[in-house]
C-alpha cells in the first residue's frame, strides 16, 4: 500500500473541508466518503504500479526504495492483480454513493479517476514511463478531490479553491519526484522514462523546492482571511520544506526514503493545520 505515501490523498480531502468550513458549507458525510473513495484509489493506483511495472521488467530486487513485494517474491503477480482491481471497484461503489450529493455526472468523473489510477502505469501510454507522473499527480492529488469535495459540500467551485488545489497538487508532486530521484539511476537503467531521467536530478530538486513555494503563494488568497496567528502555518511548512530540500541533495540511495515521508507528512500538516485555523 506504501502506507507512507497515504497522506498525499488525504491531504486534498482535508484541505478541501478547510475551503468548505470558510464558505459555511462543510458536510461531514460527503467529505468522510471523499476521503475513503481518494485512500482506496491511491491504493489501487499503487499496487497497479508494483503488479505492471514488474511485469514490463522496470523493477529490481533489493532496490533502494521500499521492499516491492512482487518483485522479491513475497506476493505472486496474479494476487497482486485481483487485489489491484478489487481495491478499484470498492473504491468505485465508495464512489457512486457520492451521486446522492453530485447528480449522475459524477459516474463520468469516477470513470476518469478510476481509469487515471491505471493510466499512471499502464495502457498505451503509462504517464510514469513518459515523465508525465508529477503532472499526473497534479491533477489527480490535487485539482480532482479538492475541487470535487469542496463541490460535494458546497455545490459550486471558486477561484481561491481552485488555486488551492493546484497547491496541494503541486505538494504530491514533490513525494514523487523524491521518489523518482531516488531511483533514477534505476529508472535510467531499464529504459524507464521519468522526470528525473529526463531532466536530471538538479533539474528536479530544483522542481522540488519551486513546488513548495508556488503552492504556498497559491494558497494566499484563503490564508489573509484566516486569523494572524494561522498565518505561522505557511511560514513554518515553508521552513521544514527548504530543510528537507537540502537534505534531498546531501542524500543518495536508501538515505533518501525517509524523506519521502516526510514530505507527504508536511503536506498532510499543512493540509490539516489550515483546516484546524478555519474551524
Amino acid at each position: 500500500m506504501r502506507l507512507r505515501t497515504l497522506p498525499v490523498s488525504l491531504a486534498g480531502v482535508i484541505a478541501a473541508c478547510g475551503y468548505a468550513l470558510l464558505a459555511g458549507a462543510f458536510s461531514p458525510v460527503p467529505a468522510a466518503l471523499c476521503a475513503g473513495f481518494a485512500v482506496l484509489a491511491q491504493i489501487a493506483s499503487n499496487f497497479a504500479n508494483e503488479y505492471y511495472d514488474y511485469t514490463a521488467g522496470l523493477d529490481r530486487a533489493g532496490r533502494d526504495g521500499p521492499r516491492r513485494g512482487v518483485t522479491e517474491g513475497d506476493i505472486t503477480p496474479r494476487a497482486m492483480l485481483r487485489a489491484t482491481y478489487a481495491t478499484l471497484g470498492i473504491a468505485c461503489m465508495v464512489g457512486l454513493s457520492l451521486v446522492a450529493w453530485g447528480g449522475w455526472w459524477l459516474i463520468i468523473a469516477g470513470v476518469f479517476i478510476a481509469l487515471g489510477a491505471l493510466a499512471y502505469s499502464t495502457g498505451p501510454y503509462p504517464l510514469s514511463r513518459h515523465a508525465l507522473g508529477e503532472a499526473a499527480v497534479v491533477v489527480f492529488f490535487g485539482v480532482v478531490p479538492v475541487t470535487l469535495t469542496f463541490y460535494l459540500q458546497a455545490g459550486t467551485v471558486t477561484i481561491p479553491v481552485v488555486l488551492g488545489s493546484v497547491a496541494i497538487g503541486l505538494m504530491g508532486a514533490n513525494v514523487l519526484i523524491v521518489n523518482n530521484y531516488r531511483d533514477r539511476d534505476d529508472d535510467c537503467a531499464v529504459g524507464k522514462r521519468t522526470l528525473a531521467v529526463c531532466c536530471g536530478c538538479r533539474a528536479v530538486r530544483s522542481l522540488y523546492l519551486l513546488n513548495g513555494c508556488l503552492a504556498v503563494a497559491l494558497c494566499i488568497p484563503a490564508w489573509r482571511i484566516l486569523p494572524p496567528l494561522a498565518r505561522l502555518v505557511p511560514v513554518a511548512y515553508l521552513a521544514l520544506h527548504i530543510t528537507l530540500w537540502r537534505l534531498l541533495g546531501r542524500r543518495t540511495g536508501s538515505a533518501i526514503n525517509p524523506l519521502l515521508g516526510l514530505t507527504a507528512l508536511a503536506m498532510l500538516l499543512y493540509a490539516t493545520a489550515f483546516t484546524l485555523a478555519a474551524i
